[in-house]
């Protein structure tokens, strides 16, 4: 399934050129968004989310002029250096798109956020935020994701 989606979303990424696809350009091919944000400048970031079965996440940036300005894959490491000690929930979401799962640790106060990534070539992973009570973040870690079958 994660194999047919990634192979999907690149032929859908081929046909959309940044400057030139329009907002209507990118629905057709992706659909409706999981979440859309407010972009700095005017424009906005429709966010399409791949995970809990799929490694990838887009936020798909449409200009002022109502014209695509960047479409990116938000889930790898240089995005997740970003992620620091005391940043919100909200400002999270926004980084990384819509979690593969949420959890819950009352004991500890704390709860967790997972995000499937691939690490190339092909070592599926979770990349882990922590949070406290008041959704800031505590930490985050990486390790393999141990319930993919080429992990195991």
């Amino acid at each position: 399934m994660a194999f047919l989606l990634s192979g999907c979303d690149r032929q859908r990424i081929a046909e959309l050129e940044e400057g030139v696809a329009t907002e209507a350009d990118v629905r057709a091919r992706f659909g409706t968004p999981e979440a859309i944000w407010e972009a700095p400048g005017g424009g906005y970031t429709l966010e399409y989310n791949r995970n809990p079965a799929g490694h990838q996440n887009y936020m798909i940036t449409i200009g002022p002029d109502g014209r695509m300005s960047s479409l990116r894959q938000v889930l790898h490491p240089g995005n997740f250096a970003q992620v620091k000690p005391g940043m919100s929930m909200e400002q999270v979401r926004r980084m990384l798109g819509k979690p593969a799962r949420q959890m819950d640790f009352p004991l500890r106060n704390q709860a967790a956020w997972d995000w499937r990534w691939m690490q190339p070539p092909n070592t599926s992973m979770f990349f882990t935020v922590w949070f406290d009570r008041d959704w800031r973040v505590v930490g985050s870690e990486t390790r393999p994701d141990t319930e993919a079958p080429e992990n195991r």
